[in-house]
């Protein structure tokens, strides 16, 4: 189960008197990733080196930092600390010390790393949303097992002939919580997926 950040993360070392600084932040898509960047680069810095992954999309930049030494390496720390749909970006003030490209490759991912591993984490848990339709006897245990599979209701609605609600709920939960309110209301439960309508 891969992760996003809870909320954006910094994290700094000081290498061979070159100061390393890294923000991470939570990202909905690309545009994001990308207008993080703009944010947080620092113009007077040597380097400013970012990745980002959102899902099988990926993209990374050394920033003039020999090719390979930098961008992957933050890409590497993020999928190697399990997170997706997160951008970094690692800012670099050089010291006058070279740390040749072994050197750069741990100070750009090591920085990274340890920015998201010092991180609140979020987990991305996939969630499917339901129209549940009851009838006011079957009120009580129905939401006594929505609340039970960790359900959220996002509208309830009372009609003529009974209870209308829409939850949402972890998708990995669906199935058994189905199983459940058919069981426990003898079939009388009408469940189906929300419509452009809802």
């Amino acid at each position: 189960m891969l992760d996003t950040l809870a909320a954006p993360a910094s994290h700094e070392l000081e290498i061979k008197h070159s100061r390393f600084i890294a923000h991470a932040a939570p990202i909905g898509n690309a545009t994001d990733a990308l207008a993080f960047v703009d944010a947080v680069s620092v113009v007077d810095a040597t380097h400013n080196c970012w990745a980002y992954r959102h899902g099988n999309e990926y993209r990374s930049s050394d920033d003039g930092e020999p090719s390979g030494t930098a961008g992957r390496p933050i890409l590497a720390a993020i999928d190697g600390q399990g997170y997706d749909r997160v951008v970094v970006v690692v800012t670099r003030w050089y010291g006058g010390i070279k740390l040749g490209a072994g050197g750069l490759v741990r100070a750009y991912g090591g920085t990274a790393a340890e920015c998201l591993r010092l991180a609140q984490r979020s987990p991305l848990i996939p969630m499917a949303e339901r129209i549940l339709h009851c009838g006011f006897e079957d009120m009580g245990i129905v939401h006594t097992l929505l609340g039970s599979a960790g359900a959220e209701k996002l509208d309830e609605q009372f009609l003529p002939e009974g209870l209308r609600l829409h939850v949402r709920l972890p998708a990995d939960r669906l199935d058994a919580l189905a199983i459940r309110l058919r069981d426990a209301t003898r079939d009388r439960l009408r469940l189906s997926e929300p419509t452009s309508n809802d």
